[in-house]
């Protein structure tokens, strides 16, 4: 499973609305790909359809999608969105990653 704190789903609300997707009906795709410093990098979109391999996760009224291979590396994942003085953007807490970059965006198992 995937969560959703408070500030991530206010921001996901924000930004679905401003891109033209509607946040009751369309998901967040969540996914893994090769790259980034620590080998591992997070991709973060927005989708108006959920295909049949996808995994999918409501919480706190967000729904979000991942593809099988994804899975793996995001279980017990939580998205957060930090709006600080180092930066602002989405951040990935996974539980899974045994190392990660300085700006939060790439991970190692």
């Amino acid at each position: 499973m995937i969560k959703v704190s408070e500030t991530a789903k206010k921001k996901v609300i924000e930004l679905m609305t401003d891109e033209g997707y509607n946040a009751v009906t369309d998901y967040v795709r969540v996914g893994v790909k090769s790259g980034g410093c620590s080998g591992l990098s997070y991709d973060l979109k927005f989708d108006k359809e959920k295909q049949d391999e996808d995994k999918m996760f409501e919480d706190n009224n967000v729904k979000i999608i991942v593809d099988k291979k994804s899975f793996l590396y995001l279980i017990g994942t939580t998205l957060e969105y930090s709006g600080g003085l180092n930066g602002t953007g989405f951040v990935f807490n996974n539980p899974n990653a045994n190392r990660t970059c300085g700006c939060g965006e790439s991970f190692s198992l």
